[in-house]
């Protein structure tokens, strides 16, 4: 394990992922782990490769290159990872698998991952972080050789895990909504100050390395007053036109182009999802009216600072990302001019939910229910609460108590 350089001590297995990179292990496709940065991505191969090592692959048969590490400095483009691969495999025989973390820092990465493939020169998987590596570019870049497998921060229910030695759900509830599930804070005292401190480290990180230092943005300042602006609306009905026209108000000018490619640009660090709006009685997506979610709220918190008025958008955002890790596509539903939290699609299933903090009042109920209820059509129709006690169905409608929900079997 040494001759690897990693240390497998303080991994917790994350076994969704492991799960989906061993059903397509050793078969001749490129398994490729898309996420934020911090994430988890490189754990995930670490473990991947201990797992590898158990099972009696010799260590020099797997090749682990690192792009966050000096340590592979020399490797800058496509030629060199290629040159790299065929000298450290010179004279190995057998089985033989190619890791490559953040993948993007190497110009032209595809050309040789595409060639180690064709070659069989050994197993391949890679991770990235930015959107380059999503789905669009990376279906023109491999040409169809490869199944993407997105990894997401800690859902609720991997929180607990990590946090095996504190009991409390609700207690740990908290500290999620506040401090989001990026593995790293676990190594962390959960403090306020040491949390945020470390999660603006990576925001940092991916805002200036990322986005601001790759895109050439000249007007830094203008640039995180728009990310402040996305992180601090989650949840609501966003245009390009309404952020340029509240910075109009405020005296502040930009364009509507600019806007749009800010939030591209945020998009690319893989920070942000537009969700856009899909007409329930039409079946058709509606364009150009989309909600903003995170893909970690932690980041929106250390950034913005942690509001309990901001609760209901929270916990929306909570919501859509458990949906997202559980395979669902989601959507903002629209019906009559009313709107439905999120419409979830998986192949042939569909879902409908409404998400709220408390049904406290004969109002939030006609709200939330009543929305619902216009529906005509049979499929599940839930509503999520903080709720812990609620009637279990009323119209056919199913109530949730949102820890219970996000730590149900899928």
């Amino acid at each position: 394990m040494e001759q690897l350089n990693i240390d497998l001590s303080n991994l917790i297995p994350r076994v969704r992922y492991l799960t989906a990179l061993n059903r397509y292990l050793d078969k001749p496709i490129i398994k490729v782990l898309i996420g934020m940065r911090r994430v988890g991505k490189s754990s995930i191969i670490k473990l991947l490769m201990g797992q590898l090592l158990k099972k009696g692959i010799p260590v020099s048969n797997i090749l682990y290159i690192n792009k966050e590490s000096l340590e592979y400095d020399e490797i800058q483009n496509y030629r060199d990872l290629y040159k790299y691969a065929l000298r450290y495999f010179k004279g190995i025989n057998g089985k033989r698998y190619i890791f490559v973390d953040e993948v993007q820092e190497i110009e032209q990465w595809e050309k040789a991952i595409v060639s180690f493939l064709s070659e069989e020169i050994g197993d391949i998987v890679i991770s990235g972080s930015n959107s380059r590596l999503l789905s669009s570019d990376l279906a023109t870049l491999l040409s169809g050789r490869y199944v993407e497998i997105p990894v997401y921060p800690l859902t609720f229910k991997e929180f607990l895990i990590f946090r095996r030695n504190i009991p409390d759900i609700e207690e740990n509830f908290k500290n999620f909504i506040k401090y989001g599930g990026l593995p790293g804070i676990h190594l962390l005292p959960f403090e306020d100050d040491i949390v945020f401190d470390y999660l603006n480290s990576v925001l940092n990180t991916i805002l200036y390395k990322d986005i601001i230092t790759k895109f050439k943005i000249r007007d830094a300042a203008l640039f995180d007053k728009i990310v402040r602006y996305l992180f601090d609306n989650i949840g609501n009905i966003t245009t390009a036109k309404k952020i340029a026209d509240y910075f109009k108000s405020q005296r502040v000018k930009i364009s509507v182009d600019t806007v749009l490619n800010y939030i591209k640009y945020i998009e690319s660090g893989i920070l942000i999802n537009k969700v856009c709006q899909y007409d329930i009685k039409g079946k058709k997506y509606l364009e150009f009216y989309d909600k903003i979610y995170l893909n970690d709220i932690g980041l929106r918190n250390g950034l913005i600072g942690y509001k309990e008025r901001d609760i209901n958008g929270l916990l929306e955002n909570i919501v859509y990302n458990e949906l997202r890790v559980r395979g669902y596509k989601v959507y903002v539903g629209k019906l009559n001019g009313l709107e439905v939290d999120f419409v979830a699609q998986k192949q042939k299933e569909i879902k409908y939910f409404q998400v709220c903090y408390l049904l406290a009042t004969e109002k939030s109920m006609r709200r939330e229910f009543g929305n619902l209820e216009k529906i005509r059509d049979n499929y599940e129709k839930i509503v999520i609460s903080m709720d812990k006690f609620f009637i279990e169905e009323k119209s056919g409608i199913r109530h949730k108590y949102l820890l219970d929900f996000l730590r149900e079997r899928e």
